[in-house]
């Protein structure tokens, strides 16, 4: 008898270590140019970020970091007394993060990923709307300089139907994205205040395992919170 309960348990904590090691993220990379510091690696817990790993640094510049991961989300990797920090998307399996330590948020080379892949692209398009906005304002101080109230007027129309383009645009590239995590990460970071029917087709689109991540239950209950507000 004692050698089945034996048996048992020793199945029982090689599953474990088994399930654990499947839904492990691993955190590795260089940091060019560090000799001595503390990396930590962060997440969002409730309304905090919080360390969930961290690693001292001694003469290496080379690091790993790791954290038990249920769903794809954001992470940080932050060095200490800096308040610069690497935004990922985290997700099952290895992360490779590279960078150099005197532009250490700027210069980051992020690979491992294909929700943080998908975010990379979104965040090319954004840099795209807010070049074109920066040239709006540019345009509108130009005209108010000038006192010319057609020309102010003009520019405010450019400006709003270039927020609508965006908001379409990010709609569009959310749903065309719709079978991974990063999707409804998006749609709560970049078009939160959209219309409700909005909002209801991004989570319509949603694939099942990506409405039951953790941002897409945040969306489902950001939706719902939003009706129960009209109701």
């Amino acid at each position: 008898m004692k050698k089945v309960l034996f048996i048992a348990l020793v199945i029982l904590t090689v599953s474990s270590c088994k399930n654990d090691v499947e839904n492990t993220m691993f955190v590795k990379g260089k940091i060019k140019g560090l000799k001595k510091g503390t990396l930590y690696l962060q997440k969002q817990v409730d309304s905090l970020i919080l360390a969930v790993d961290s690693i001292s640094v001694n003469g290496r510049n080379d690091f790993l970091l790791e954290d038990i991961i249920e769903s794809p989300e954001i992470y940080y990797l932050t060095l200490k007394n800096s308040d610069k920090r690497i935004m990922f998307f985290g997700e099952k399996d290895t992360i490779k993060i590279n960078s150099v330590l005197d532009k250490f948020d700027i210069k980051a080379e992020i690979t491992g990923s294909e929700n943080q892949n998908i975010l990379n692209g979104y965040n090319e398009l954004k840099r795209r709307f807010n070049d074109q906005n920066l040239d709006l304002i540019k345009e509108e101080l130009e005209a108010k300089k000038a006192g010319n109230q057609d020309s102010i007027n003009l520019v405010e129309e450019k400006m709003i139907g270039l927020l609508k383009r965006r908001y379409l645009v990010t709609i569009n590239y959310v749903i065309n994205n719709s079978d991974y995590e990063v999707a409804p990460y998006i749609a709560l970071s970049e078009v939160y205040d959209a219309n409700i029917t909005m909002l209801d087709t991004i989570n319509n689109s949603l694939s099942p395992s990506v409405s039951k991540s953790k941002y897409g239950i945040l969306l489902q209950d950001y939706i719902d919170e939003r009706k129960a507000q009209v109701e």
